[in-house]
């Protein structure tokens, strides 16, 4: 069941992720992949949460995870307090392209979202892969929600759109 504003953000959500680190920030080094429980991690925040259907793909790496890298400040003045991105790739390529976008501290928690478990119950799946997709939070309360209908556009979940409807 697709998440619609004034929905509550469901109270289960575990994706994985391997924690930023100095000494694991090199591309080349693994660290360990750990349990992010989103329900409990952001439950009094205000949260984006955008998902594309691969990482290091042509449209998620040029056009959809740029924006949100670049448009980080702006978001913040807006109250976003967390961004992440998920993906059904696993924690270790997750934690890679993170660190060949130079993305570090965590500034965007790049998660992985197992089997595409959670993408599969909001119905934004295809073919076990998750969809490209945004979801906003405020406080457990989901504020916008929207999916990408056309293949390789980011219309609808890039961080303009977001930052229009914040």
């Amino acid at each position: 069941m697709a998440l619609k504003p004034g929905d509550s953000f469901p109270s289960d959500v575990v994706f994985q992720y391997i924690p930023w680190s100095e000494e694991k920030g090199d591309i080349t080094a693994c660290g360990i992949p750990i349990n992010y429980n989103a329900s409990k991690e952001w439950a009094d925040k205000k949260v984006v949460l955008f998902s594309v259907p691969g990482a290091f793909t042509p449209t998620c790496s040029i056009n959809h995870v740029p924006g949100y890298i670049q448009n980080l400040p702006q978001l913040k003045e807006k109250g976003v307090q967390v961004v992440a991105v998920i993906a059904s790739n696993d924690p270790f390529v997750m934690s890679a392209w993170g660190k060949a976008n130079n993305v570090k501290n965590d500034d965007i928690l790049f998660l992985t979202d197992p089997d595409a478990r959670f993408s599969t119950t909001l119905g934004w799946a295809n073919a076990g892969r998750t969809g490209r997709f945004a979801i906003v939070i405020d406080h457990g309360k989901v504020t916008y929600a929207q999916i990408e209908t056309e293949k390789g556009a980011v219309k609808v979940s890039g961080a303009d759109a977001i930052l229009a409807n914040l």
